[in-house]
């Protein structure tokens, strides 16, 4: 085995870049460290900017032929990808959960069966993309989906894996190159997909994999000239910087940023579903983008609401995130603990009153939390705690209650629990918002546009959005009877 190889639960993962199709070592390391026990899985290659420029070479290079591909041998390709994840399911989902502390049984179940979804679907959208030819005046206008070029795609570690190749599989469908950076706190399964990508025929160069810190490879990625789309999720300040970066070339970015969405919870709602949909968002430690932290409950039913929240959610049991009856692991790193803790704590400071939870629990563990008594203005509601942290204010009626949800500078998603048809109609129609759930939550279709509203995104992908974004739109228009037989 290769000193650059690590094992991790029994599965053998290569430290290195992948560049070009070929592994590459870096000068330096860094730690890679499991937030289950706190101790360090290995050290991985850390790149700087040598291995940025290599990397959008290698993609630079492969580009061509790759957008010369015809659209049924690149749909076969994602597929025999999609074939190798099926085939690694297991083992990739214990890496993951190793590495960034989310339930295996999550992953087993959702996650890894999602990411080999993503390649599937974004192969079969390929085949029936068009666009019906219109006239005008009798011309023939004909619209095409044309590759862009090499794209860098910056992935957060929440979900590393399965947002990887919800960026990875509509860019690689498209004709693109792919230069991938998962984030630093959870790298290893993305040097996993490199080798299913390879194993599955993906030609050289097509998909790269760098490793290392956003200061030392993000910006020469982010500002390098042969760069056509950057796809970056994560936070907000982050994303100006990419943002300042990509400047310079005009690069198209597409964003995908914090939230600090709603739960609505009226009194004509089925109190069972609005509890368990409010006990939800403690998923993943409340590490989700999409989480509604902010609980908004009608007054007439708000003590009974918490009252059965608060027995429901201490009900939750936090652990080991291996182990099957888990339901809540650790936060991903002790840095984002030390956030969450630093945010409770101040709440608590300004008069805020913890119903549940409030503290910390042994190594990086986060008890699950619920504020009361918090002011619409205070940092509590306001900034993302991305932790497993909700607030709880009231309402009196209907207007009061979107005035509060629309009440932050950011617009990712919104959850509304309501047993009045007309009422989701009214209610979802004013809300400021990329995806709206009613009586239900985190039932997500790669048909429907993703994306946020305010300074949770720029631009929305999934089916035609992900082919829009990731390609030069072409519009041909041609003349009737305008063909001179030459002979």
């Amino acid at each position: 085995m290769s000193a650059h190889t690590l094992t991790v639960a029994g599965v053998a993962v290569d430290t290195r870049h992948w560049i070009g199709g070929e592994r590459v070592a870096s000068a330096q390391t860094f730690p890679d460290v499991s937030p289950i026990d706190g101790g360090t899985i290995g050290e991985i290659s850390r790149g700087t900017a040598g291995e940025a420029a290599a990397a959008v070479a290698a993609a630079k290079a492969a580009f061509p032929a790759w957008a010369a591909t015809s659209r049924a041998e690149r749909a076969r390709i994602l597929h025999a990808i999609a074939d190798g994840v099926d085939k690694r399911l297991e083992e990739l989902a214990i890496v993951e959960t190793t590495d960034n502390g989310a339930l295996l049984r999550s992953h087993r179940r959702g996650v890894m069966p999602r990411v080999a979804h993503n390649f599937r679907f974004f192969a079969d959208w390929l085949l029936k993309l068009e666009h019906e030819d219109f006239e005008t005046r009798g011309h023939t206008n004909h619209v095409s989906w044309d590759p862009a070029g090499p794209c860098v795609l910056i992935t957060p570690w929440n979900a590393p894996l399965m947002l990887a190749t919800w960026k990875v599989a509509p860019a690689l469908a498209a004709g693109n190159t792919v230069v991938l950076k998962p984030a630093e706190w959870s790298p290893l399964t993305a040097s996993l997909l490199a080798d299913i990508a390879a194993e599955a025929g993906l030609p050289a160069g097509v998909l790269n994999v760098v490793q290392g810190y956003g200061a030392e490879i993000g910006d020469a990625l982010t500002s390098h000239p042969d760069v056509r789309r950057i796809s970056f999720t994560g936070s907000v300040p982050t994303a100006q910087r990419i943002a300042e970066s990509a400047a310079a070339n005009l690069t198209p970015l597409s964003l995908e940023l914090g939230g600090k969405s709603p739960l609505l919870v009226f009194a004509d709602a089925d109190l069972d579903l609005a509890v368990e949909l409010a006990v939800e968002q403690y998923d993943n430690a409340g590490q989700v983008c999409l989480a509604g932290t902010r609980l908004l409950v009608e007054e007439s039913v708000a003590e009974e609401f918490t009252r059965r929240f608060a027995e429901q959610a201490s009900a939750l049991k936090q652990g080991d995130p291996r182990a099957e009856a888990t339901d809540i692991g650790p936060t991903i790193h002790p840095r984002q603990l030390e956030k969450i803790d630093g945010f409770v704590r101040r709440a608590v400071a300004a008069g805020a009153r913890a119903v549940i939870g409030g503290h910390r629990v042994d190594g990086q563990y986060y008890a699950p939390t619920l504020l009361t008594d918090v002011a619409q203005d205070s940092e509590i509601v306001q900034e993302e705690v991305f932790g497993p942290v909700l607030t709880l204010q009231t309402f009196s009626d209907e207007e009061e209650a979107v005035r509060l949800a629309n009440d932050t500078r950011f617009g990712l998603a919104a959850t509304l629990a309501t047993g009045d048809p007309e009422r989701a109609d009214r209610v979802t129609a004013r809300l400021v918002a990329g995806t709206v759930w009613v009586n239900c939550f985190f039932v997500r279709d790669l048909r429907a546009p993703f994306g946020g509203s305010r300074l949770s995104g720029v631009g929305r992908e999934g089916g035609t959005w992900s082919f829009d974004f990731y390609c030069d739109l072409k519009n041909t228009v041609t003349a009737p009877n305008g063909w001179t037989n030459h002979g």
